[in-house]
């Protein structure tokens, strides 16, 4: 089907008889152990983007990119639950006063093939993530780094200068597709990591088996192989679990997660408000340039039956800003409620009674959908014809950067200041999905940047959220518990926030 084709909403639901064949057609790698508990290799299932897969940890982009770069490489830094940094490649950090010149001291660690973890590593990795040829999914975090005065000051300390203050540049370092890879890598074939897990094998599109890397700064893993399989439906990943096949099934949705909560075969983990359920209306394109247009859908959302039905009571209800329970998010901006009365008069005001527009949505996530069609009921109630158009999985979240103009999307957790700068400022192109822009906004972002006093940032921080809630076209409706399943034989995993430092982390896992 073509990216504009079109198909009913429910077609991607499937029968669980359908979700069993799949499983039943699981590839197997072709080496002793490939079944679940057979020789102490723990299966884990993902979605995956197919053929055009890469082991690079600098272009990652899906969850499935960054657990397998999480198990063959490492970051300075890692997040705790609430983004908060914690130390990892870099065992210590500081900053100048002016938060413009930053001293990195490094940990004795090891790569795979034996070589020291040093300063010219960090430098390199950090270079190469800047290159427009790499296209890396995290280049705007380090976009203000003046490599031509950032030094190695000696094997393990580096000394990294920016171009304008920045108080929040450790969180950076521990940013997806951060990782630290040798200097001089060109080619990820067969990659050489300091992660907890080294390579063995890898088929874009297919499975992935890393080995236990005894030689880890950490200790070595408790497992002797980890196998990544791909599997792309919830139900089908679900019914691999049940039959013994993988021992670990990754984002499982709402009636998933309810049907392995009654089965003995499997334990849900499940991460409460972990992920950003929204949808980003473009504020630089008709009809929502005018804002009484978006205030009006705004208000004729109801966010609690969202919750309630799409999520099914298992999340936490949205107030159109990202990140709620983590650090820095603006607890202060009152809950935008739901106004019939309100949003029809502000389309009267706007002339805009009787409006349509397209809302794109996907099987890219498993709330998106039903989402959409309970959004499209909730419109009609203030007037508004909204179509639900479903849009491929694959190229999704590339599609919706520039198509439409609103479209459902999620973010897993971020630092906040992080997150406002990759969506919100006018520097931040494509990621932009709401294509807002504000030099106010800019303006006391970077000014939050510059405070080196933690409760004035934090202050300036929760005015810039303030003012994105008002005109950003950032629709957060509600935040998902993020679900994993896994056997009954799993042990030394717990439910973690996606990003975070104990998510699809599985140096420490157990089977048997």
């Amino acid at each position: 089907m073509s990216e504009t084709g079109k198909r009913p909403l429910w077609s991607r639901r499937r029968m669980l008889t359908t979700a069993l064949g799949a499983a039943a057609a699981l590839p197997l790698a072709g080496c002793a152990g490939a079944g679940a508990g057979g020789g102490g290799r723990l299966r884990a299932a993902f979605p995956t983007s197919g053929a055009k897969e890469s082991l690079d940890p600098h272009t990652s982009s899906l969850f499935v990119d960054q657990a397998r770069a999480k198990a063959l490489f490492d970051t300075l830094v890692a997040y705790a639950d609430d983004m908060s940094v914690v130390p990892r490649l870099a065992e210590s950090w500081e900053p100048d006063g002016t938060g413009t010149r930053w001293l990195i001291r490094l940990r004795q660690a090891r790569f795979h093939d034996g070589r020291p973890v040093t300063a010219e590593d960090v430098l390199y990795s950090f270079r190469r993530i800047t290159d427009p040829a790499t296209s890396a999914a995290a280049a705007k975090q380090f976009v203000g780094v003046n490599f031509a005065v950032s030094r190695a000051r000696s094997a393990t300390e580096l000394e990294v200068v920016l171009n304008s203050p920045n108080f929040e540049f450790p969180s950076a370092w521990g940013a997806p597709g951060a990782e630290i890879v040798p200097a001089g890598t060109t080619d990820f074939h067969a990659p050489v990591g300091s992660g907890p897990f080294r390579f063995v094998d890898f088929q874009p599109g297919a499975s992935a088996v890393f080995a236990r890397f005894d030689g880890h700064w950490s200790g070595a893993p408790t497992l002797p192989e980890l196998e990544f399989v791909p599997i792309n439906e919830d139900s089908a990943r679900v019914a691999a679990l049940l039959s013994g096949q993988v021992h670990y099934a990754h984002d499982i949705g709402a009636n998933a997660a309810r049907q392995l909560e009654a089965d003995q075969r499997a334990q849900l983990l499940s991460a409460e408000r972990s992920t950003m359920q929204a949808v980003a209306f473009k504020v630089d394109r008709a009809p929502f340039r005018d804002p009484r247009v978006l205030h009006a859908v705004l208000r004729g959302v109801d966010r609690r039956a969202l919750v309630d039905v799409a999520l099914s009571g298992k999340g936490d209800v949205g107030n159109d800003l990202f990140g709620k329970g983590l650090r820095h998010y603006a607890e202060n901006v009152a809950q935008r409620p739901r106004d019939v009365d309100r949003a029809r008069a502000l389309l009267r005001d706007a002339g805009a009674e009787g409006l349509a527009f397209d809302l794109l949505t996907s099987g890219a996530d498993p709330y998106f959908e039903p989402a959409a069609m309970l959004i499209a009921q909730q419109l009609g109630d203030i007037g508004i014809r909204v179509t639900p158009q479903v849009r491929p999985s694959e190229t999704y979240f590339s599609d919706i950067k520039e198509q439409g103009v609103a479209a459902h999307t999620r973010t897993a957790a971020l630092p906040v200041a992080a997150f406002l700068g990759q969506r919100m400022t006018s520097g931040s192109g494509t990621n932009n999905y709401t294509h807002f822009q504000s030099p106010e906004f800019d303006a006391l972002f970077s000014t939050a940047l510059a405070t080196a006093d933690e409760g004035e940032r934090a202050r300036l921080l929760s005015q810039a959220q303030q003012l994105a809630h008002e005109r950003s076209g950032l629709m957060v409706w509600g935040f998902s518990n993020w679900n994993v399943a896994v056997t009954g034989d799993v042990r030394g995993l717990r439910a973690a926030t996606p990003n975070s430092l104990d998510w699809a982390r599985f140096d420490r896992a157990e089977l048997g």
